[in-house]
């Protein structure tokens, strides 16, 4: 993430974002959390998600999207809804 370093994101547990198959999903870094709806446009090379959840306690919500790079890697960003954003770098794992 390009606003926190690696020991913010991996603060509580290891940083992950996790897209479920029914279009839903959850993230978790640093002291956020949130659970996550996302869509797949037609072109399916984006994935856009809106989110809702907590920051240490204190209700939040956002957006982001990821644009898939390679077979195993995507880029985008997430907002937090009246706060920070950052460019996001995620693998895929299985």
């Amino acid at each position: 993430m390009e606003m926190w370093d690696q020991d913010f994101v991996d603060l509580i547990e290891p940083g992950y974002f996790q897209f479920d198959e029914d279009g839903l999903g959850f993230f978790v870094f640093g002291a956020v959390e949130g659970q996550i709806d996302y869509r797949i446009p037609d072109d399916g090379g984006r994935v856009e998600f809106s989110w809702s959840g907590n920051d240490d306690g204190r209700e939040k919500s956002g957006r982001g999207w990821f644009q898939f790079s390679s077979s195993n890697s995507a880029k985008g960003e997430l907002f937090i809804h009246c706060g920070d954003e950052s460019a996001v770098e995620i693998e895929y794992q299985t």
